[in-house]
């Protein structure tokens, strides 16, 4: 799936006829510069497990799934937010050009994720349920809540109970919406696209468990973004310490493979890999 939907990508970049000299590529450099593709993915192969003939309409919506998580790094990395100049090895867009064109790079890819998924080739009442739950998941209720209270309570220090909502928000909302988008492409019962929500809650909890943990465990080259830039956020690591973080990933991974261990064989064959690769990535 990951190789059918990079291939998606650098076919199906943002393309913008104008007289502005960067604008453009401006777009396409946070797309091209790599990453996990992890939500892309998740999505695609819940739709390959149970509906093949489907993944082609399938890949403009996971398209917009990583638009719409790639405005939301160029975003978090302004000098507004966490200031970085470094991301999936590259430059952050407001290092390479400036401020002005990172704001507007990420506004752009936030608007055309969902121009995505209303031109889908699938049924109506899909693409407006897909619409839905991205802008829930993703929007004031969601990942934009978490970034404001990451931004509003930086050097004010939060209870570990207010960090897993804070980062339910900013980080697991959009890894679980790409489960249950999956699922609705696919047809599955409510009851599995809930099911698959809340797993994918749990999984990004611990996702980000595990970045807090390699923030201060390896070097820039290493984790390919800034690293030793959270002092003043509210990570996992700064409440709990390196060791209890430690434990509480391992808590949260034994139990995220015993919930897997349930779902049905399509389901567990199709993101066993990827999931049991991410799930003890904290010891790697």
């Amino acid at each position: 799936m990951n190789e059918i939907f990079e291939d998606y990508l650098h076919s199906h970049l943002p393309k913008v006829e104008s007289f502005h000299p960067h604008y453009e590529s401006a777009l396409a450099d946070m797309l091209l510069a790599g990453g996990k593709r992890f939500r892309p993915t998740l999505l695609l192969s819940i739709v390959q497990a149970y509906e093949p003939i489907l993944v082609p309409s399938a890949l403009p919506v996971a398209l917009a799934v990583e638009m719409f998580h790639t405005y939301s790094l160029i975003h978090d990395d302004l000098p507004a937010m966490d200031d970085a100049e470094l991301r999936r090895g590259h430059q952050t867009l407001h290092a390479c050009y400036d401020e002005a064109t990172a704001v507007l790079a990420g506004d752009a890819l936030n608007t055309d994720a969902f121009l995505l998924i209303a031109q889908a080739p699938l049924r109506a009442d899909v693409r407006i349920k897909l619409v839905e739950l991205l802008a829930l998941n993703g929007g004031s209720q969601g990942m934009v809540l978490g970034q404001a209270l990451d931004c509003y309570f930086e050097k004010s220090p939060l209870s570990v109970e207010q960090i897993e909502f804070l980062h339910t928000n900013k980080t697991a909302k959009l890894i679980a919406t790409s489960l249950a988008m999956g699922a609705l492409i696919a047809d599955l019962e409510k009851s599995v696209q809930d099911t698959l929500y809340a797993f994918g809650i749990d999984l990004g909890v611990l996702f980000q468990v595990q970045d807090d943990i390699i923030d201060v465990t390896q070097s820039e080259q290493e984790a390919g973004k800034t690293t030793n830039n959270d002092e003043d956020k509210n990570s996992f690591v700064k409440c709990l310490g390196l060791k209890e973080s430690m434990v509480y990933a391992d808590a949260l991974a034994s139990d995220l493979e015993a919930r897997f261990e349930q779902f049905d064989p399509p389901l567990k064959e199709a993101l066993e890999s990827l999931v049991k690769s991410y799930l003890y990535r904290h010891k790697n």
